[in-house]
């Protein structure tokens, strides 16, 4: 092997090792933000108005719980995504940075945070949710339930998962060359991301923002759906469940006569 290839094998290698240390960095830190209860004082209390600051210290706290709650099932997908563009560059193609990739991916959720932050603000102005950022109104929390049920059996969302749990299926029709098409695989592959797994996310409303029990439930959950063997079952089983459990919500927020 010629000292340019070897220098070539050795900044390839050093580029999936670098993903893999950036990766488990943010993770981490996504989720010592969590446990630590940033925001929990504010959510606790509740802002007196929703002032452009306040805005964006929710929005930061949905941004590291998407990070923390999302990443570690993608992360396969990122790292077979730096394994290819290593082959590629050792087969004499231009390699580009995975972190364009990963960066993309995250990008998305954030703009997912953004629109729930929104939400947030929505609900809270109508008194819709609790200090704990939870549905403070019987009917909404059935909704939600009941929503997510039904959406975890329809086409799109199969669709968004059959992507999510076949990176090499997606990678083998969908790649793109250069630094401008790993990005924009990042944002593919996040949207496919999205489309799975936003109305679970929207769960979060149900149980609470800040309920940490719930967060990791929901996280395990996610995990289990994509990378588990047989998640594509799971994620019907839930759906069922969910159905059964909003109906059940719902029902009990009915007046007595109209249940009777």
């Amino acid at each position: 092997m010629s000292a340019k290839a070897s220098s070539l094998d050795w900044a390839l290698k050093r580029e999936c090792r670098l993903l893999i240390v950036g990766l488990c960095v943010a993770i981490a830190l996504s989720w010592a933000y969590l446990l630590a209860g940033a925001g929990m004082s504010i959510s606790l209390e509740g802002p007196t108005s929703w002032t452009v600051s306040y805005f964006f210290v929710v929005l930061v706290m949905w941004w590291a719980m998407m990070a923390a709650m999302m990443l570690p099932s993608a992360a396969p997908t990122m790292l077979l995504f730096a394994t290819l563009n290593r082959k590629l560059g050792e087969r004499g193609h231009a390699a580009v940075p995975s972190g364009l990739f990963a960066s993309a991916y995250v990008i998305v959720w954030g703009g997912f945070s953004v629109l729930a932050t929104l939400l947030q603000l929505q609900l809270d102005k109508f008194a819709l949710l609790n200090p704990m950022i939870a549905s403070a109104s019987v009917p909404l929390g059935g909704a939600l339930l009941l929503a997510a049920g039904v959406y975890q059996l329809t086409p799109l969302k199969h669709a968004c998962l059959r992507h999510c749990r076949s990176p090499i299926h997606f990678f083998g029709h969908r790649w793109k060359k250069g630094p401008r098409g790993a990005f924009l695989m990042g944002l593919e592959h996040g949207a496919f991301c999205l489309g799975c797994c936003w109305m679970i996310m929207g769960l979060l409303f149900y149980a609470g923002v800040m309920n940490l029990l719930w967060i990791i439930g929901l996280a395990l959950y996610v995990l289990l759906e994509k990378l588990a063997p047989a998640g594509h079952w799971l994620g019907r089983f839930a759906g069922l469940a969910l159905i059964i459990w909003g109906a059940v919500v719902l029902a009990g927020s009915l007046p007595n006569g109209l249940i009777e």
